[in-house]
């Protein structure tokens, strides 16, 4: 194990323990990976974000195959995915997190935009983000669904389950899934007001100034 991997292990565990501590995920929910050269670091099934042990935390290789660690989350085929389809993706970031999850319950979400530019940051960290149907936790389904859209989106809302956002790094997955998170706890709480959007005009320039999600 080199010096690199040692200390994206760390990361991994300072990062979901604050996650955790921070009410972004509870119990056992969620899971969080990271990019090596070769392979990925998943934080293990059946683990609290809250105590994760970095020498722990599994690994596979780029095919696949679990090599250390203990055994990966169940969600292994939905972070293989965006890594796959998103080459630019260094971590995967899924929580169950409330307002996100709450938004991935609502009939009336827009499952092509799921979260419309409220914000610049969530413009900005986050891009559009597209609810995908429900499968129960740890289906692969969930996996091909999302390499079915050909790397267009960072960040999906599975279905009445929550919420997986990549980035292109590990801190940078992180922020855009508490991004995510808050302005999903804004769009619920202004739900039945009358609330001004980004235009199209103000999407493009933050786009064209701070670069495609």
């Amino acid at each position: 194990m080199n010096k690199h991997e040692i200390d994206l292990r760390e990361q991994m565990a300072v990062h979901c323990a604050s996650l955790f501590a921070r009410g972004f995920s509870v119990g056992t929910a969620g899971n969080v990976s990271a990019r090596l050269d070769d392979g990925i670091l998943m934080t293990p099934t059946n683990s609290t974000l809250g105590s994760i042990d970095p020498e722990r935390i599994a690994k596979i290789d780029l095919s696949g195959n679990h090599v250390a660690g203990d055994k990966p989350t169940k969600e292994v085929f939905l972070h293989q995915a965006f890594y796959e389809t998103r080459p630019q993706t260094g971590a995967v970031v899924h929580l169950h997190s409330t307002w996100a999850t709450a938004l991935s319950c609502l009939e009336d979400t827009d499952p092509e935009d799921c979260v419309p530019p409220l914000t610049p940051y969530v413009v900005m960290r986050v891009g559009t983000v597209k609810m995908l149907p429900y499968l129960k936790p740890g289906d692969p389904q969930t996996g091909e669904m999302i390499r079915a859209l050909d790397g267009k989106y960072g960040a999906v809302l599975l279905a009445n389950h929550g919420p997986v956002v990549s980035g292109k790094d590990l801190f940078s997955a992180v922020c855009a899934a508490e991004e995510l998170e808050e302005t999903a706890k804004l769009l619920v709480a202004l739900r039945g007001q009358k609330t001004r959007m980004l235009s199209e005009t103000d999407v493009a320039e933050l786009k064209q100034t701070f670069g495609q999600i």
